[in-house]
């Protein structure tokens, strides 16, 4: 069985240091602010963007292309490993199709190497979720068509129970109307999102003020949790790490899970959800 690695997107937006310890190569989107462009996971501090947002700065991002796609794999097979490439969601950027046309095209290259795009219909910690456990079983010994096959069967398991403190780059996104965003953001309106099965984000609910808010994307996660074993639950935050420190407390102790990562949402998510976002990432039932 030939060595293989898995790979992923920038968008996992899990530690650095967590990926660089596993080996996990990363091929980053990019985004743009104050007329400067950078890599996603470099660049500015997370403190740094969002404070820029706070000020207003707008934040745009680009996805991965094909040839940047095909930079990033060839290294891999260049030293005669095969590849299971987990890319962040078709329902939110056109990434996952640019790494399977870079694949494709190295295919015909290196026919001898094994090169697996999954659509992971994820995005953020919960694309770093199926990565936890994609490297679990790869060190189980799974070969890479095996783990191909458990992660088309266990993406859609992957539940991402999301919160956002800021109605108004959801409104710039198109989730929100503007008169939506301004009435809510008067009253503290708080909108409960997830990421359906097609992979794109979804405004579900609202919850007026914050604690309660994080109160229900709790109770969701409890509900879709049933009956699975999560041996560890990942929570991301749009630099408000007391708030992100609250939701693991009360995971806690709705969840019984002491097994917690917390980690800044990454540059190009952050773009999106704007500072304050706080969200919940587990294996359950469904989405």
């Amino acid at each position: 069985m030939s060595e293989y690695v898995i790979s992923v997107n920038s968008t996992v937006d899990l530690p650095r240091e967590w990926l660089e310890e596993r080996a996990v190569p990363v091929i980053p989107l990019k985004y743009t602010i104050d007329n400067e462009t950078y890599d996603d996971m470099s660049g500015l501090t997370s403190k740094e963007f969002f404070q820029k947002l706070r000020e207003g700065k707008m934040a745009v991002t680009t996805q991965v292309n094909p040839e940047q796609a095909k930079e990033g794999l060839e290294k891999i097979v260049r030293e005669g490993k095969d590849i299971l490439h987990l890319a962040f969601s078709s329902g939110l950027s056109g990434t996952y199709n640019s790494m399977r046309i870079a694949a494709e095209e190295l295919k015909e290259e290196y026919p001898e190497r094994k090169i697996i795009v999954i659509d992971t219909l994820c995005a953020c910690m919960g694309e770093g979720l199926l990565l936890y456990y994609a490297l679990k079983h790869k060190k189980e010994g799974m070969s890479v068509e095996e783990l191909a096959d458990w992660v088309e069967q266990n993406k859609l398991h992957v539940c991402h129970n999301v919160t956002v403190d800021d109605l108004h780059h959801l409104q710039r996104g198109g989730r929100v109307s503007k008169t939506a965003a301004v009435l809510g953001t008067m009253v503290q309106i708080k909108p409960i999102i997830h990421v359906d099965d097609e992979g794109k984000l979804q405004v579900i609910g609202k919850e007026r003020g914050r604690k309660r808010s994080i109160q229900k994307i709790v109770d969701m996660s409890v509900e879709r949790s049933k009956g699975w074993d999560n041996e560890i639950i990942m929570i991301t935050h749009g630099d408000c790490p007391e708030d992100a420190e609250y939701l693991a407390k009360v995971v806690r102790e709705k969840m019984g899970v002491e097994n917690i990562l917390i980690n800044n949402i990454g540059t190009v998510i952050g773009s999106h959800t704007g500072p304050g976002v706080l969200a919940v990432f587990h294996m359950g039932g469904k989405r």
